[in-house]
C-alpha cells in the first residue's frame, strides 16, 4: 500500500469520524457550539471515554492534532450549529442596556427613536443577584447563544470584558448574598481568574465553578500538554490538592470547551440556579 492511499484511507476515516461528532456535538435539540468544542467531540468519538472505568482518574492526550481535525472541517464544508469564530477584540454582546446618556440639559427632550437611549433609564437602579464571568470569550459567546442568560436571568461577560461597568457592581452590592460566578480552565492562569475577579469585585461573594484538575480527570476530560508553568507562577488556591498541584507543574491543563456542550450547559444552569426544592418535598 502506497503512501498517500494510507492517507487517503485516514482522512476518509477522520472525515468519517468528524461527521458523528458534528451529530453529537449539536444533541438534543440544535444546540449551538464553538469549534473547540466540536474538535473536542471528535477526539471523544476517536478515542471514547467509556473505554476506561469512571473510577479511574484519567486525562487522555488528544489522539488527532488540532491541524488535522481543521483540514477535515474544510473538507466538510458548512456545519450547522457551529458558531463563527469571534474577533479577539469584539465585546461579548451583554444582556443589559448601553450606558444612560446624559443630555446636555436637564430640560432638554429625549429622542423616542434614539435606539441608545433605553426604555428602562432605571434598570441599573435594581439589584442583581447573580453574574458569570467566563475565562474564554468563545465559551461566553456559546452559552449566549443558547440563552442562557435567559434561562438563568444572568448576564454572561469575558474574562476581558473586567474590570466591569461600576454600575453593575452597585446592582451586585443591593442584594443580600448576590455572587459573581467564574466558569474557568483547569490551568494555572484559569484558576487564577477567580483572584483577578474577587479584586474587580470588591465586597461581593465570588464562587468558582471550576475546571479544577479533579474535575477533568473524574471526567477524563482530553488534556493537552503545554510548557511547566515558570518561575513565577500565580498564587494556587490552597483547597487544591498535591496531586492536583503536581499535575499543573506539569504543563497539563484541560479548557472549558473539553466538556461536551449538552453536558456543559446543563451544569452552567444547574449552578447558576442554585439548589432547588424537590416536588414532592413537604
Amino acid at each position: 500500500m502506497t503512501l498517500r492511499v494510507a492517507a487517503s484511507i485516514g482522512d476518509r476515516l477522520l472525515d468519517r469520524a468528524l461527521a458523528t461528532a458534528v451529530a453529537r456535538a449539536g444533541a438534543p435539540g440544535r444546540i449551538r457550539f464553538t469549534e473547540r468544542q466540536l474538535y473536542y467531540e471528535l477526539c471523544r468519538v476517536l478515542r471514547p471515554s467509556h473505554a476506561v472505568p469512571r473510577r479511574l482518574p484519567l486525562t487522555p492526550a488528544p489522539p488527532v492534532r488540532y491541524e488535522r481535525f481543521e483540514e477535515a472541517l474544510r473538507r466538510h464544508g458548512a456545519v450547522p450549529g457551529l458558531l463563527a469564530p469571534a474577533p479577539v477584540s469584539a465585546p461579548v454582546p451583554v444582556p443589559v442596556p448601553a450606558p444612560v446618556p446624559v443630555p446636555a440639559s436637564a430640560d432638554a427632550p429625549r429622542d423616542p427613536s434614539d435606539p441608545s437611549d433605553p426604555s428602562e433609564p432605571d434598570l441599573y437602579d435594581y439589584g442583581l443577584p447573580r453574574l458569570l464571568v467566563c475565562q474564554s470569550r468563545q465559551v461566553a459567546r456559546m452559552l449566549l447563544a443558547n440563552d442562557v442568560h435567559l434561562e438563568a436571568a444572568c448576564p454572561v461577560f469575558a474574562a476581558d470584558d473586567l474590570p466591569l461597568d461600576p454600575r453593575l457592581v452597585t446592582g451586585l452590592a443591593r442584594v443580600d448574598g448576590a455572587t459573581v460566578h467564574v466558569l474557568h480552565d483547569a490551568s494555572v492562569d484559569g484558576i487564577a481568574l477567580a483572584a483577578r475577579v474577587r479584586d474587580a469585585v470588591p465586597g461581593v461573594r465570588v464562587s468558582s465553578m471550576g475546571l479544577v484538575p479533579r474535575h477533568a480527570t473524574a471526567l477524563h476530560l482530553i488534556s493537552p500538554r503545554g510548557p511547566a508553568p515558570g518561575s513565577g507562577p500565580p498564587a494556587l488556591p490552597a483547597a487544591l490538592e498535591p496531586r492536583e498541584r503536581d499535575w499543573l507543574a506539569e504543563g497539563r491543563y484541560a479548557e472549558v470547551e473539553s466538556v461536551a456542550p449538552a453536558r456543559l450547559l446543563r451544569t452552567v444552569l444547574r449552578l447558576l440556579r442554585g439548589p432547588r426544592t424537590p416536588g414532592h418535598s413537604v
